[in-house]
């Protein structure tokens, strides 16, 4: 066990990286950027149709791994401080919560501590991107918890390419030439996102 005096040495640089890492977790799930990705494919209408090389973006950051190092970097955190708190407890309560005590012999020192991550903590996850997958494809959709990032169903959209019209009845090889869109291929894109998945029960406003 840690002496009382080493619980001190280093609790100020305990401090000062867990700002660092909840800081730096609250300013990277505000880019979308890094926690968007796709994945496109190209298919021609036809067999002499132009080949085009698939496309993909990778989703850089998900909203879990920030969680995860945040959680990690708050225990360490709590156990240094209640570590150095209760080595001279004087003013102390119980932390209760829907009646159930979840911290007995508190030192008031502690509360107030407490009560400063909580508002930083509480900043943090009112920032957390939340999705909205679109529900493109038929039936229920069934999220993949295996997956660290998500993806929604494939959106198909035509790919078209301006063609010179040849000369007809109707178009006679006099009358000034005309060009038209036709369609050649399908792109099939799919969107990937590293957001937190909104549960259920809660309920969230629309934006």
């Amino acid at each position: 066990m840690a002496k009382l005096n080493q619980i001190i040495a280093v609790s100020k640089g305990v401090k000062s990286q867990t700002l660092r890492t909840l800081t730096d977790g609250h300013r990277d799930v505000q880019k979308p950027a890094l926690l968007s990705g796709l994945s496109r494919t190209y298919q021609p209408k036809d067999d002499e149709g132009e080949r085009l090389p698939p496309e993909s973006t990778k989703v850089q950051l998900t909203a879990n791994a920030v969680i995860s190092d945040i959680t990690a970097a708050l225990v360490r955190l709590f156990d240094v401080v209640a570590t150095q708190d209760y080595a001279n407890r004087v003013a102390r309560a119980d932390v209760v919560v829907d009646g159930r005590v979840i911290a007995a012999d508190v030192p008031v020192t502690y509360l107030l501590f407490l009560e400063k991550q909580l508002t930083d903590l509480h900043t943090f996850v009112d920032k957390l991107p939340f999705s909205t997958p679109r529900r493109t494809g038929p039936g229920p959709r069934r999220p993949d918890t295996t997956r660290p990032t998500r993806a929604d169903h494939p959106d198909e959209e035509g790919a078209a390419q301006p063609r010179q019209g040849e000369a007809t009845e109707k178009h006679p090889a006099q009358v000034e030439m005309y060009t038209e869109d036709v369609i050649v291929g399908t792109w099939t894109t799919i969107k990937f996102s590293g957001r937190c998945r909104r549960p259920r029960s809660a309920r969230y406003a629309s934006g």
